[in-house]
């Protein structure tokens, strides 16, 4: 028995050795984390009241796909055109299914691949939120700068398509997804075009106007519209990842600025149950709503399988090294502890959408009387497809869970697979590393997965190289206002994400 003790401590010290050695060898990337604050903004309030005038339109889509008001953004079309003359005159421009913009910038080398920047000027509703302040034409672009939110706001500070500029701040519905984005890239273009640089190779931007609610008459069209000129593109920019701030990724004391090389997939089941429907004095002894309860049980309890996929184990290769030993005992050594590691992972609710395609029930219908059987009970299942997974695999899911009961599954929204995932070892990735690195020297930036849906997939038909990114660095709160309320994008976010995009256009070559 002493000798079999020995044997098995011996074991353990053996493999706690080699756990340690991996521990302390594994490749972390170094983060070659630079000194200094960046680039520090220049006043620019022509900018930021060019920005503020864009928000002032209401270019919300919703309702049903692509049936929406379109008088703002007749008007909104015609504010860039008068906003941007320069860019409208240096430039080849079009217009794609009346509403989708495309501006093109020649370069000097029509040999090479030309690059593609994103954004969209559709916004979500604004809720019904109160609004605190309701003074119009609010223009103080001065102000002594509000520390950062620290929760999401229950209302408005200012009305949501006021475009009102104050505490440092430009506030609205569409000041981070994505107007923001789209006038930086035209002030970036306007400003190229004004110091006479021309790029090697040509430039493109093309904005849509429905990718709130998927994209299908704007960047679809666009992608299409591309593809049949027989256009390449060495890399396209997107919407995606973010700066977030040091404390917001946990356990990593560094600014992390993550960038979409994926996006997941997505696919909403309806699913009808079907019972026996009457009176609630005499019910049978399986209700519609019972069954259904079932299956939603199921769905929940048995979810799909997590994995770590390439991507993700790149993302975390990344930051790994900044984070405390214990995360990085655990990752060095997924030969050994991949389950702990795993299960780890899927108790957040952030980690485990990193490594599982997920699954949210979102809506339910049923008798409208509180005594009253309904025949049928309908329920909504969303899922985000994790890239390895595939429609069919979650098809498939849905078809075990519902077995044994009468069921109609119809599939709503825009079901589509996950897309590919691309390189970072390429120079359009170089880039977005050393753009990041001019404003925030100490950021880590890293591959990661996109959560929700972009209109980046959609170009893959026309780019290997798809890239989801937008330079601005906020926390958790303000992340989460995207979509909610008090939406607000800082001037210094701002300005930094103008220099980020023509530091982007004019060095692409160099």
């Amino acid at each position: 028995m002493k000798k079999v003790l020995l044997t098995i401590l011996g074991i353990l010290v053996i493999l706690a050795a080699i756990v340690l050695i991996k521990t302390y060898t594994y490749p972390f990337k170094k983060n070659l984390s630079g000194a200094g604050e960046g680039w520090k903004p220049v006043k620019n309030d022509s900018a930021v009241s060019r920005f503020s005038g864009g928000i002032k339109i209401p270019t919300v889509s919703t309702g049903s796909l692509g049936e929406f008001n379109y008088a703002p953004f007749d008007q909104f079309k015609e504010y860039l055109k008068t906003t941007y003359p320069l860019v409208y005159q240096n430039t080849e421009n079009i217009e794609v299914n009346k509403y989708g913009l495309v501006f093109r910038l020649k370069g000097s080398n029509p040999a090479l691949e030309p690059i593609l920047f994103l954004s969209h000027m559709d916004v979500v509703p604004p809720g019904d939120a109160d609004i605190k302040n309701t003074d119009e034409n609010v223009f103080r672009p001065d102000d002594k700068p509000s520390e950062s939110v620290s929760k999401v706001a229950e209302d408005w500070e200012y009305a949501p398509f006021s475009g009102a500029v104050a505490n440092g701040r430009i506030y609205g519905r569409g000041a981070i997804d994505m107007k923001g984005m789209l006038f930086s890239l035209m002030e970036s273009m306007n400003n190229l075009i004004k110091s006479k640089q021309i790029p090697q190779r040509d430039i493109y931007l093309a904005f849509g106007f429905d990718e709130e609610v998927g994209g299908k008459n704007g960047a679809i069209q666009i992608a299409d519209y591309f593809k049949k000129k027989g256009l390449k593109f060495d890399a396209v920019y997107d919407e995606g990842g973010l700066i977030m701030k040091k404390g917001n990724v946990a356990g990593v004391d560094a600014d992390v600025a993550v960038v979409g090389c994926a996006e997941k997939g997505f696919l909403s089941a309806k699913i009808k149950v079907k019972g026996l429907g009457g009176h609630s004095s005499m019910p049978p002894m399986e209700s519609a709503i019972g069954k259904a309860a079932v299956i939603m049980q199921k769905l929940e309890d048995d979810q799909m399988k997590p994995v770590i996929t390439p991507l993700v184990k790149d993302f975390f290769d990344n930051i790994g090294g900044a984070m405390p030993f214990t995360t990085r005992l655990a990752l060095a050594n997924q030969w050994l502890l991949k389950p702990l590691l795993i299960s780890q992972l899927t108790k957040s609710n952030t980690t485990n959408a990193l490594v599982r395609t997920t699954t949210a029930l979102t809506m339910m219908k049923g008798s409208d009387g509180t005594n009253v059987l309904s025949p049928e009970v309908e329920f909504v299942v969303n899922f985000r497809l994790l890239p390895g997974n595939t429609v069919k695999d979650v098809r498939d899911h849905i078809a075990k869970a519902t077995q044994g009961f009468d069921v109609e599954i119809e599939e709503i929204d825009n079901t589509r697979e996950a897309s590919s995932v691309s390189p970072s070892n390429t120079k359009a990735f170089k880039l977005i590393e050393a753009g990041v690195k001019e404003i925030y020297p100490g950021a880590i930036v890293s591959p990661y997965l996109t959560m929700a849906g972009t209109d980046a997939g959609k170009y893959e038909i026309v780019s290997k190289n798809v890239y989801r990114f937008m330079p601005i660095r906020i926390n958790s709160a303000e992340q989460q206002s995207i979509h909610s309320t008090n939406e607000y994008l800082s001037i210094e976010n701002y300005l930094k994400m103008i220099h980020y995009f023509e530091f982007m256009m004019k060095n692409y070559d160099k």
